[in-house]
């Protein structure tokens, strides 16, 4: 049986997912608490920006980080 994950766990788990894969059963834990949370489904959005913004930055040439 699946219980339901307080959001505090649940950042965790979303924050994990974008280093590592997630069990079948965090994946469903996950899916699960991000459809019936608005707040939690908001902070997933920020985190997987966030993270994408780091890959971007870490993708790009080292030249553009500098500044003048």
């Amino acid at each position: 049986m699946i219980k339901m994950m307080m959001c505090r766990e649940v950042t965790k788990l979303m924050s994990k997912r974008l280093d590592a894969p997630l069990s079948l059963k965090e994946r469903l834990v996950l899916r699960v608490h991000l459809s019936m949370c608005h707040a939690c489904s908001e902070c997933d959005k920020q985190f997987q920006l966030l993270h994408q913004a780091g890959q971007h930055y870490q993708d790009s040439p080292a030249d553009d980080h500098r500044t003048t």
